[in-house]
């Protein structure tokens, strides 16, 4: 039940959380923003199956759900490369952190992923991508964010 209530609340919030505001507002969800990345690989990795299958199918039904398909897994990769690059890279990451390297390396890993999740329909670029989220997570996140991120994702 609580999933779906947080999911409730993303839904009705999209326009709050892409992209965010940059007054500077100060209100920020770090964990909220991980969430829903992981959300938009399962969605793309969901358009890859769809769209293999369909592909197959030469009918007008199959043609036009492909092309659906096609278009929710370019949003979603869109989605991702908005939340690193106007949320994250923009606002939340600062050149004299301490891993600021790695914040930076495991963001464009994200990034390269979703631009290659476009391009393509292979589902290791999903893996590479939520391999390279996890990493941003572990280095990104203090103890306190980590068991935020952990109790809104149960």
């Amino acid at each position: 039940m609580k999933k779906y209530l947080i999911l409730l609340s993303l839904i009705l919030n999209v326009g709050l959380l892409y992209p965010h505001c940059q007054v500077p507002c100060g209100i920020y969800d770090d964990a909220v923003r991980i969430v829903t990345v992981k959300e938009d690989f399962a969605t793309i990795s969901k358009a890859m199956s769809e769209i293999k299958a369909l592909s197959a199918k030469d009918d007008p039904l199959s043609f036009n759900q492909l092309n659906r398909w096609i278009t929710t897994k370019e949003e979603h990769a869109n989605s991702i490369q908005r939340a690193v690059s106007d949320y994250f890279l923009t606002q939340r990451i600062k050149s004299k952190s301490k891993n600021y390297d790695k914040h930076l390396r495991f963001l464009h890993e994200l990034l390269v992923s979703a631009m290659k999740c476009k391009q393509t329909v292979d589902p290791q670029n999903v893996d590479k991508g939520l391999k390279s989220l996890d990493k941003f997570v572990k280095v990104y996140f203090d103890d306190h964010g980590l068991e935020h991120l952990n109790k809104i994702s149960e």
